[in-house]
């Protein structure tokens, strides 16, 4: 087996390869049509189809085998290499995105599953010990998809982003055909034509790679209807900032989180709707909110000392030096009457001890099993426990409109632990209807005083709030949403996909 470590070093090498670009084509799809769950689900299903196909198929493969290995491994590295581009625009142009993903996904799976079968033949061919050669080769093959697992999420996504990843692995794909051409050039009919291929192919891909941001300003500026000014992938999540005039807006994961435009009308009904029944309003905690603008509106009262808990520390900085945010914010992230958590607003919360007059939840829409989990009986349970008695408590709850069943459970799931809840809900142009659910342990009278400077909301127009229509209402049961059984999120994704 000695002879061919360097191949059992391929194995390695296709073998991170072929899980990273799973990876990027699930995480790419969820970005672009959400719906994590499914995006991995079909991914990884018909991933592993197409891999039993390609094993399948190389049967037929009966000579020239290193020729095939190689044929394969340039294959994987262009259609693999330029899949995050590819499913972009696709996304952009085509009104048949999946049916591009799904190609993809089988072209690469095929080439895949041809892989394993064929370099075990090439070694048993001169080694006839089928027993050593399939421990070694798998044993390669599992350590490899270790490898790209791992280093996907933790270290090539966050700080290459989508495109460059998606080069650089089709970088190292080239390179495993390198390998193979340059060591074993005697046994490949016409050599030359594979050498020049990968140095060829290897060039564009580097070229691809160094690239990266270039093409990512031109994908996102068809994207975003307005110019954008900021993008970076962070730990977490990806934030894009667009300018149209005076309109700045933010995005997070391809969803609005705010237009400066009209994001004044969503956070003072999200701020003082819950502070105008607050008895005491020492202590005020925000779950989220990290751009800063819930955190300018509490500031207005003199009372407040802010706990701001918000995952993602780059979100949180940007929204503390970015000189445009930093207008709109009033320089909030900034104020000595703020302290910033970077941490899961679940362990923060199944960790502290301290007690809340105010808790303002700022998170993102439920669009993946994280967000989920912010949305669940366990999470509302949790922030009971961080609640005074007589403290209030508000949850940013979707569209009631657009995903009344979404809303519903929300209102439905903070009932399930015991809260008097009263839902309400404005228009904020840039998002259409939008709602919240005020929750506290003790029922509330119908009685808001509205003591501080505000733009849109006052005495006279609150009220109104709290006013449903009939097509505002939950279409059909609608379950509460908890850990072992998610329901939330179904129903967000088929609001989604019923208004797209």
């Amino acid at each position: 087996m000695k002879k061919y470590r360097l191949l059992m070093l391929t194995t390695l090498i296709i073998s991170g390869c072929s899980i990273c670009y799973e990876l990027i084509i699930s995480a790419v799809s969820s970005y672009l049509i959400g719906d994590t769950t499914l995006q991995y689900s079909i991914t990884i299903g018909l991933y592993m189809c197409a891999m039993g196909l390609g094993s399948y198929i190389s049967k037929y493969m009966k000579n020239n085998l290193f020729n095939w290995f190689v044929f394969i491994e340039i294959g994987v590295a262009i259609v693999g290499g330029t899949s995050a581009l590819i499913l972009f625009y696709a996304n952009l142009y085509l009104e048949t995105y999946q049916i591009v993903m799904y190609i993809e996904i089988i072209v690469i799976g095929t080439f895949v599953g041809a892989e394993i079968p064929i370099l075990t033949r090439i070694i048993e061919d001169d080694n006839e010990n089928l027993r050593v050669t399939l421990s070694s080769i798998f044993s390669f093959d599992y350590i490899g998809g270790l490898v790209g697992s791992i280093a996907f999420p933790i270290i090539l996504l966050p700080h290459l982003g989508y495109f460059a990843t998606s080069f650089l692995i089709g970088c190292m794909n080239t390179l495993a055909a390198t390998l193979i051409i340059f060591k074993y050039s005697d046994r490949l009919i016409n050599p030359k034509v594979y050498r020049i291929s990968v140095v060829i192919l290897f060039v564009v891909m580097l070229l691809g790679m160094l690239f990266s941001d270039n093409i990512s300003s031109r994908v996102e500026d068809g994207l975003y209807r307005d110019r954008v000014i900021f993008s970076k992938h962070t730990k977490y999540q990806h934030i894009v900032m667009t300018k149209h005039k005076d309109d700045l807006r933010l995005f997070i994961d391809g969803n609005i989180q705010f237009s400066s435009a009209d994001e004044y009308r969503y956070h003072e009904a999200l701020v003082h709707v819950p502070m105008s029944k607050a008895k005491n309003r020492d202590n005020v905690l925000i779950l989220g909110g990290g751009d800063g603008l819930a955190v300018r509106e509490i500031l207005k009262y003199e009372e407040p000392n802010i706990t701001l808990v918000d995952l993602d520390k780059d979100m949180v900085n940007l929204c503390r030096e970015n000189k445009q945010i930093k207008e709109l914010n009033k320089n909030s992230l900034n104020s000595n009457r703020l302290t910033i958590v970077n941490q899961d607003a679940y362990q923060f919360l199944k960790n502290t001890d301290k007690k809340f007059d105010v808790i303002i939840v700022d998170l993102p829409d439920p669009n993946n099993e994280s967000l989920n989990k912010l949305y669940t009986n366990v999470f509302y349970r949790l922030c009971s426990n961080s609640l005074t008695d007589d403290g209030i408590m508000t949850v940013q709850s979707t569209s009631p409109y657009y995903a009344a069943n979404a809303f519903w459970c929300i209102n439905d799931t903070l009932e399930s632990e015991g809260f008097y809840v009263k839902p309400y809900h404005l228009q904020v142009p840039s998002f259409g209807d939008w709602g919240f659910n005020l929750a506290s342990k003790k029922e509330l009278d119908d009685r808001f005083e509205i003591d501080v400077d505000t733009r849109f909301l006052d005495e006279s127009n609150l009220d109104a709030l709290f006013e449903f229509g009939k097509d505002e209402m939950p279409k059909g049961d609608v379950e509460i949403n908890s850990l072992s059984k998610p329901r939330l999120i179904t129903y967000y994704s088929e609001a989604v996909r019923n208004w797209e």
